[in-house]
């Protein structure tokens, strides 16, 4: 049976957690996530974690902030006036904000009183997150050539051109 390697586009159904065993975020039920197998496309512990698999091959992996969404960095967090956010925020809400010409997305984390503490660290900085990993499919990665830019899987590819 193949097994997955660096450049493979896969499918893979997955739970992430946390160290405590919380769920925050889940395939189940739905379509299985599409990315490139040692790829950046994601985060590189599960990137790199499906190398090796094979299909139907069920495994958990856990990634330290090193391998997941870096460690936290405090200078992203700060204290501002309530009243320099939206009407309405609440703690969970997520904002964008343009400085000049870059865009910085933040979230709020507390609000005491006429203060809001905003932090612009993804949410799942600086944690170890563990996935359960279920392969689900193995693909080539396309290949971009003159006027055909994907291979075909068993002589089928959908895109209308005859092979």
């Amino acid at each position: 049976m193949a097994q997955v390697t660096a450049g493979d586009i896969v499918h893979v159904h997955y739970t992430g957690r946390f160290e405590d065993g919380t769920v925050f975020d889940s395939s189940e039920g739905g379509t299985p996530l599409e990315f490139e197998a040692g790829g950046s496309d994601i985060i590189d512990g599960v990137s790199s974690g499906v190398v090796g698999m094979e299909v139907g091959e069920k495994k958990t992996v856990t990634v330290p902030p090193e391998q997941g969404y870096g460690p936290r960095d405090p200078g992203l967090s700060r204290k501002v006036p309530l009243n320099a956010l939206p009407d309405g925020i609440e703690v969970g809400d997520r904002v964008a904000a343009s400085a000049g010409e870059q865009k910085i997305v933040f979230w709020v984390t507390s609000i005491e009183g006429t203060e809001a503490v905003i932090d612009a660290n993804h949410p799942l900085a600086g944690r170890t997150l563990v996935f359960d990993l279920e392969l689900a499919g193995i693909f080539d990665k396309p290949q971009q050539g003159p006027g055909h830019d994907h291979d075909h899987a068993e002589g089928e590819c959908g895109c209308g051109e005859e092979h």
